[in-house]
């Protein structure tokens, strides 16, 4: 005896069928994507955010370090003394919000400073501490070692600050960086140079998104 009942075809609702072609979509997009790296300019801006970054870095050093070396304390201490000033830094500190790569900073202030032909740098104390130790080690085993004791003392300090401020309101950002350096005579204490650099970045989100 045949049953009384036949199976009924699947009945799909227009809003399922929907549903399940964005899933689709979602999926193939997602399947689909790829990474692109590719080789740039590293002094080419490339900002994908409003934070501190190494084209920063960069500008501000040797615009600070230009605006340092042009105040006349480098003129006058090579007509006293014949040779270009030693500096030294000191310490430059981030006081900001974000972390900063310090040690970036200061060797971008170093390169710019040794460019400008206005002075000569000094190794830090740490510095100093390796190269004594290789020093010592040479005399030792070294003919024609360096001997101790013949270091150039630094004739000016060089420190600072780093500060920043982030002002935000919805998906609208202003981030304000500061920076703040100053040079020391070493043997007066007199400060022949302040300088200060600002950035200020101004970041929109977009309303858009998936």
């Amino acid at each position: 005896m045949f049953s009384r009942f036949r199976t009924s075809p699947l009945i799909t609702s227009p809003r399922t069928v929907l549903l399940g072609c964005v899933v689709l979509a979602t999926a193939a997009v997602s399947g689909c994507g790829s990474t692109e790296v590719k080789r740039v300019d590293s002094n080419e801006e490339i900002a994908l955010s409003d934070r501190w970054n190494a084209t920063d870095s960069r500008l501000v050093a040797e615009e600070m370090v230009t605006d340092m070396v042009s105040f006349p304390w480098a003129t006058e201490f090579e007509m006293d003394h014949g040779r270009n000033p030693t500096v030294i830094i000191q310490r430059i500190s981030n006081k900001s919000h974000e972390h900063i790569a310090v040690d970036t900073f200061i060797n971008d202030i170093k390169r710019s400073i040794i460019r400008s032909g206005k002075a000569s740098f000094v190794a830090s104390g740490e510095e100093r501490e390796s190269v004594r130790d290789e020093r010592s080690d040479q005399e030792l085993n070294a003919k024609d070692a360096k001997s101790q004791g013949q270091e150039k003392a630094a004739d000016y300090a060089l420190s600072g600050t780093l500060n920043s401020i982030v002002d935000q309101a919805d998906k609208e950002r202003v981030t304000f960086y500061q920076v703040d350096l100053k040079l020391i005579d070493m043997e007066s204490n007199i400060e022949v140079w302040n300088g200060q650099k600002k950035i200020q970045k101004y970041q929109k989100k977009s309303s858009f998104g998936l």
